[in-house]
C-alpha cells in the first residue's frame, strides 16, 4: 500500500501536462468566447443606456460657462460679499468689461447669457446688448461706464447670480426640478405655489400613470383569461387582434382617438343621437387627463395583457376542475385556486405598463392639453424649445429616482423573483 501511495503522482493528460492546468486552460477559453459572444450586446447596452445616462447625470449639474467664459469676473467676485447689498468695486467691473469684450471676439457672449438666463429672466439680452457696446469702454470709471450701457448692471442681484453660479458645478437645475431655488446667502426655499411647476407635474405623472395601470389591468386580466381558455385555433385569432396596433402608427392612434373624443367628435355625436347628452352639453374628453387616460390605456392595453396571458397558458385547467368537485363555488374556486397563479403575470404586466407610461409624451402631447401632459413633455420642452439641456438633465434624474423607488417598494411588497412572462 505505500508503494502505491508513492507511485501515485498528479493526473496527467495523455501528452503529460497536468490534467488540473488543461481543465482550468479549457475552462478559460470557454469563459473567453462567452464573453466575446456577449461584447456586441454589451457595446450596444453601452451606447444606447449606460453612456446616455452617465452624460445626463454630468448635464445636471454641470455649470462650466460661466467659467470660462468670464474668467477673470469670476476671480475678481471671490473677494466680494455677494450679501452685503452693495454693489461689486471698480475691478470687478473692468474684469466684466474685459470679459465681455474677448466673448464679443468669440462669439460667446450669448451662450454666458442665455445661461444665466434660466436663473434670471432679462440676462440673455443684457449680455448681448452690453457686449456690442463694451468695445467702446477704454478707459475707466468702468462702473459707471457699465452701467450706461445697460442699467440692470446696477442691480445688485444680477451680480449675485453671477456668483452664486460661477463654479464648475451647480445645485441649481435639481432644485428648480423640484420647484426650489438657492438664495444669495447659501439657503434654499421654495418657490410660491401659483408657481411652482414640476412638482405638480411629477404628482400628475405618477397619479395618471397608475391610473392607466389599474386600468390596463381590468381591461387586459378577462382578455386574457379569454384568450387563455379558448382553443389554440380561436386563441391565435385572439392573439393576433391584440397585437393588430402595434402595426399601426401610434400617431395614426392617437389621431384617431382625437377624432373619436373631440367635442364635435363621433362618440359625442352617438350620445348626442341617443338622447344621453344635449347639443350644449356635449363633454370634454379631449386635451385634458380624460382624453390622456383613454388613449394611454388603449395604447398599452397590449403591454398587459400578453405578460397575463402567457402565465394564464401555464396554469392548469385541472387546478379548477378539482377545486370545484371538492364543493367549492367557481367563483370561489377562481379567488382561491386561480387568480393566485395570475400574480406573477398581474405584477409583469403591471411593472412594465407603469415603467412604460410614466416616460410617454407623445400621446398626452397630443390629446393631454394643460391637465393632461407628463414630466415627460417639459423634458422635451427643455432639449428641443428652451434649450435649457441642464434642467432637462435634472428633471430627468428625478423622474428616474422616482421609477427607482417604485421599483424598490414593488420588490419588497410584491418581489421581483416573482414576476414572471410565463
Amino acid at each position: 500500500m505505500t508503494d502505491a501511495t508513492a507511485n501515485t503522482g498528479p493526473l496527467v493528460t495523455a501528452d503529460g501536462r497536468s490534467l488540473k492546468a488543461s481543465l482550468n486552460r479549457a475552462l478559460f477559453r470557454k469563459k473567453l468566447i462567452a464573453f466575446g459572444m456577449v461584447v456586441p450586446l454589451l457595446l450596444f447596452v453601452m451606447a444606447t443606456f449606460i453612456i446616455p445616462i452617465a452624460n445626463m447625470l454630468v448635464r445636471s449639474v454641470d455649470n462650466e460657462i460661466v467659467a470660462e467664459i468670464l474668467p477673470r469676473t469670476v476671480v475678481a467676485l471671490e473677494s466680494w460679499d455677494e450679501t452685503s447689498g452693495q454693489l461689486p468695486d471698480e475691478p470687478v467691473f473692468k474684469a466684466m468689461v474685459e470679459d465681455l469684450v474677448e466673448a464679443r471676439k468669440n462669439r460667446t457672449n450669448t451662450k454666458v447669457g442665455q445661461r444665466l438666463n434660466y436663473e434670471k429672466p432679462g440676462m440673455s439680452s443684457m449680455f448681448r446688448g452690453s457686449a456690442r457696446k463694451a468695445g467702446r469702454i477704454t478707459e475707466g470709471p468702468y462702473k459707471e461706464a457699465l452701467i450706461k450701457a445697460d442699467k440692470d448692471w446696477a442691480n445688485v442681484e444680477v451680480w449675485q447670480v453671477i456668483k452664486q453660479f460661477s463654479g464648475p458645478y451647480t445645485p441649481g437645475y435639481f432644485l428648480a426640478a423640484v420647484d426650489a431655488k438657492q438664495n444669495p446667502d447659501g439657503s434654499m426655499e421654495f418657490v410660491d405655489n401659483d408657481k411652482a411647476i414640476y412638482g405638480k407635474l411629477f404628482v400628475r405623472t405618477v397619479v395618471l400613470s397608475t391610473v392607466i395601470t389599474l386600468l390596463t389591468l381590468l381591461l387586459g386580466f378577462p382578455i386574457a383569461y379569454l384568450i387563455a381558455t379558448q382553443p389554440s385555433r380561436i386563441g391565435n385569432l385572439l392573439i393576433i387582434c391584440v397585437l393588430l396596433p402595434f402595426w399601426t402608427s401610434l400617431l395614426v392612434r392617437t389621431t384617431s382617438w382625437i377624432a373619436l373624443l373631440q367635442q364635435q367628435g363621433v362618440i359625442n355625436d352617438i350620445l348626442v343621437f341617443i338622447g344621453l347628452i344635449s347639443e350644449d352639453g356635449r363633454l370634454a374628453m379631449i386635451h385634458n387627463a380624460t382624453g390622456t387616460v383613454i388613449a394611454m390605456t388603449h395604447i398599452l392595453l397590449p403591454f398587459m395583457v400578453l405578460p397575463l396571458y402567457s402565465v394564464m397558458k401555464t396554469i392548469s385547467p385541472s387546478y379548477m376542475r378539482a377545486a370545484t368537485s371538492l364543493g367549492a363555488h367557481p367563483f370561489l374556486a377562481f379567488w382561491k385556486v386561480y387568480f393566485p397563479n395570475t400574480i406573477p403575470g398581474i405584477g409583469a404586466g403591471a411593472i412594465l405598463v407603469f415603467i412604460i407610461a410614466i416616460g410617454y409624451y407623445i400621446t398626452p402631447e397630443l390629446v393631454g392639453g394643460t391637465d393632461g401632459t407628463f414630466i415627460s413633455n417639459r423634458i422635451a420642452y427643455n432639449i428641443s424649445s428652451s434649450l435649457n439641456w441642464g434642467l432637462a438633465a435634472a428633471l430627468g434624474v428625478v423622474l428616474l429616482g422616482i421609477v427607482l423607488i417604485f421599483y424598490f417598494l414593488y420588490d419588497k411588497i410584491v418581489g421581483i423573483d416573482n414576476m414572471k412572462l410565463g
